[in-house]
């Protein structure tokens, strides 16, 4: 019995000391696998912020949030998807009615949206990526990389990335021209722009005026200098570094895309199907979740998709317009400057029924995702969702009187 004990013991001593030598071993490739690779600056900002996260406070914030919500529901005022985060943690999710008023399916927190010119921003990254990667420059003239573009050389990437070209929406510049039975495509759209040579609205970087036809020449300069259709582009450098797995760039040619998504209604709840514009993208045409904007707000805080410095360009002001001093805009993101001196990086989208808001703040990484299916005036709550979520700066938001009576209302 002694000697078994003894072996017994002897051999677990020879156990333990190659666990240790194993252990130890690891230490040692761990070190140089982590001098190698350092932690990057922006994850450790992140989790900074994560730890700063309080809970009972979100708790709170979260009830304010659904009891506005609801209200506006029960109202008929609201009919969407919500999302709120804030110090990179979701702290307040929910779905409220109808992806399909006819038939009665109620939304789900899974339930894509069109996402209007919420889609802008892909567009924009997409570009910076282009540039990042030195295939292009935000100096460029335009018909540097599209050859038939009508319009001269003081008309250049940024002017499109700022909406300050002059040149004509394509929506009305060619309403008499094509045949509305075919969907449009870029291709087409940039095509018939040659050459038809609509004319100019404004002389070129004199002024802002938001126009859809910037961001449908940018997407098509992207499929010029990727080689890949916008779709497919999208999807293997935007969507997919992200992980939204539930969100696609519509294509008329493939209505089952949007089987499962939610339909998009005027405010008499007429419903509004895609038609022969859909076709074009990158001014609007992105499909996405509450859950996948989530995703992308995430990957917008790191460096999944640019580097930190390439992407801050996108929320600077780009515009010194007399008519601008508490508006702007960036590459891809509108711009407010609240009373205490800071931006509000934001924006807005509207489009066959579909009406939405984010907002994305890389100071504190936070967002509020407001996606809605009834093409209403709802957008004017957003304020008091940015109320909540900074009580702080409620009064830049909504004002004193109504943040009293608003704050008051929805406290628990």
């Amino acid at each position: 019995m002694i000697i078994i004990l003894k072996k017994t013991y002897t051999k677990n001593i020879q156990v333990l000391i190659i666990i240790l030598t194993i252990l130890f071993q690891n230490c040692g490739d761990k070190s140089k696998t982590d001098h190698k690779k350092p932690i990057a600056k922006g994850q450790i900002r992140n989790d900074s912020l994560k730890i700063t996260f309080d809970p009972k406070s979100a708790s709170d914030k979260a009830y304010k949030i659904d009891s506005l919500f609801m209200h506006l529901y029960s109202k008929g005022i609201f009919n969407g998807n919500v999302l709120v985060s804030q110090n990179g943690r979701i702290i307040y999710k929910g779905a409220f009615g109808y992806a399909d008023f006819g038939k009665k399916r109620p939304l789900s927190l899974n339930t894509a949206f069109q996402l209007a010119s919420v889609s802008k921003q892909f567009t924009s990254v997409a570009i910076m990526q282009l540039k990042q990667k030195g295939l292009l420059n935000y100096s460029d003239p335009v018909y540097k990389h599209v050859p038939n573009f009508p319009y001269d050389s003081s008309i250049t990437i940024r002017s499109l990335l700022t909406h300050s070209s002059g040149i004509p929406n394509y929506i009305y510049a060619l309403d008499k021209i094509y045949d509305k039975k075919n969907p449009l495509s870029n291709s087409l759209v940039v095509n018939l722009m040659g050459q038809y040579r609509p004319n100019i609205n404004y002389l070129p970087n004199k002024k802002f005026n938001y126009n859809n036809s910037n961001y449908m020449y940018l997407a098509y300069i992207v499929e010029k200098l990727s080689g890949m259709n916008f779709r497919q582009y999208a999807q293997k450098n935007l969507f997919g570094p992200a992980g939204m797995s539930h969100t696609f760039i519509f294509d008329p040619n493939k209505s089952s895309q949007i089987a499962k998504a939610a339909n998009g209604y005027l405010a008499n709840k007429r419903i509004v199907p895609p038609d022969y514009l859909d076709g074009v993208v990158g001014d609007k045409g992105v499909y996405s979740t509450v859950e996948d904007l989530f995703k992308w707000d995430t990957a917008l805080n790191t460096e999944k998709l640019l580097k930190a410095e390439t992407l801050n360009e996108a929320f600077q002001p780009k515009l010194d317009f007399k008519n601008l001093i508490n508006k702007n805009y960036g590459y891809g993101w509108r711009l407010q400057l609240l009373d205490d001196g800071t931006w509000l990086t934001f924006h807005t989208g509207w489009w066959h029924g579909f009406k939405n808001f984010y907002l994305h703040n890389n100071q504190d990484n936070s967002s509020i995702i407001i996606l809605s299916n009834l093409a209403n005036s709802y957008l004017t709550n957003a304020k008091k969702v940015e109320a909540i979520l900074y009580p702080e700066k409620a009064k830049h938001f909504i004002g004193e009187e109504e943040e009293a009576a608003e704050m008051g209302g929805t406290s628990k």
